[in-house]
């Protein structure tokens, strides 16, 4: 692997296997900081830096689990939260510490919200004032993710969100209406076993097709309509912003997009997200055969587990995620500042 893929591979959980003495090897395992002539991973006891030239082989893996049991219920709450920072990556952020902050020209809040990850710089508070004075020279209003555990999700891990939280009740900022979300995950060789041939994609006439590119076009920019509006300038961006990505589209027999969505692949999980089906073809089994198809290609594209992002109001498409096989692993609310903030 050169240079170049160990630097797409920054801010990941790797394994590094090098050479050690002789004809021993071993392996490294944790964060990738930094690459120049060594790779630098953080690791639990310590950084580690090992040449380039000693590296004999090395992948992205998933978070360390904690506790047993299948793959997408054993990583923390914390955890898949820094995950899914690595698939909507925002064109402006800073760290905080452990906090990271994040500016898209408020195109989602996912792109625009500060993000507690490990515990600030300063205090609370004070690490809060610098978020709002940041936000402001981007022109945003504040707003922070804030994730809990729920019943039947996975325990919570009493992570950094907390002390968060009570700073942005202490200063008097309420969550934002309409924007909390659930998050769900499976495994994806469960979901590729109930659809292993693509049988799920369904057509009155027969002739549906689906496509696969590594960017999206026109048509499936068009045919993605965030909270059922045009996309925004930053949304491009965003939606190539993830370590690697791939774009679904379903045409019909004109070769019109009629279904998208967007797979994506950081920190050993596939996400997924911009499932969008127009609507004179809902109802016909187009999302459940999208669905289908990004946890085929992210089986193969070695992921174990899948994530994905639904509004905790969206009824129709938690029942269709729950009967597909996923689950509830915890949910976040948006915060936001008062008004009169700057």
């Amino acid at each position: 692997m050169d240079v170049a893929s160990w630097q797409a591979r920054l801010g990941q959980r790797v394994v590094v296997r090098r050479r050690l003495s002789g004809a021993t090897l071993g392996d490294v395992v944790g964060e990738l900081t930094d690459v120049d002539t060594h790779l630098h991973v953080r690791t639990r006891t310590g950084l580690v830096s090992v040449p380039l030239d000693a590296v004999v082989a090395g992948k992205v893996v998933p978070p360390r689990p904690v506790r047993r049991g299948p793959p997408h219920r054993v990583t923390s709450i914390t955890d898949l939260q820094a995950v899914m920072s690595l698939h909507w990556r925002a064109e402006h952020s800073e760290r905080q510490g452990g906090w990271l902050l994040r500016a898209s020209g408020g195109f989602t809040n996912r792109a625009n919200s500060v993000l507690p990850l490990g515990e600030p710089r300063d205090e609370p508070h004070v690490a809060l004032a610098r978020v709002v004075a940041w936000y402001a020279g981007h022109g945003l209003r504040p707003r922070a993710s804030l994730a809990q555990a729920v019943d039947g999700g996975v325990p919570d891990d009493r992570g950094p969100a907390g002390p968060l939280r009570a700073a942005c009740e202490a200063a008097g900022w309420s969550v934002v209406p309409g924007g909390s979300a659930l998050v769900m995950t499976a495994a994806t060789a469960a979901l590729r076993d109930r659809d292993p041939d693509g049988a799920s994609l369904p057509s009155a006439s027969g002739e549906l097709t689906l496509d696969v590119a590594a960017e999206p076009d026109d048509a499936w920019l068009a045919t993605y309509r965030y909270r059922g509006q045009s996309l925004s300038p930053h949304a491009r961006a965003l939606l190539l912003s993830a370590p690697s990505q791939a774009f679904f589209s379903v045409r019909d027999a004109a070769g019109a997009t009629v279904g998208v969505a967007r797979g994506s692949l950081g920190g050993g999980w596939a996400g997924l997200t911009a499932v969008d089906v127009r609507p004179d073809h809902r109802r016909r089994g187009l999302a459940r055969g999208l669905l289908a198809t990004a946890a085929r290609w992210a089986h193969r594209s070695g992921a174990m587990s899948l994530y994905l992002q639904v509004s905790d109001t969206n009824q129709a498409a938690i029942a269709l995620y729950t009967g597909t096989g996923f689950t509830v692993h915890h949910r976040y609310d948006y915060w936001q500042s008062p008004p009169t903030s700057p």
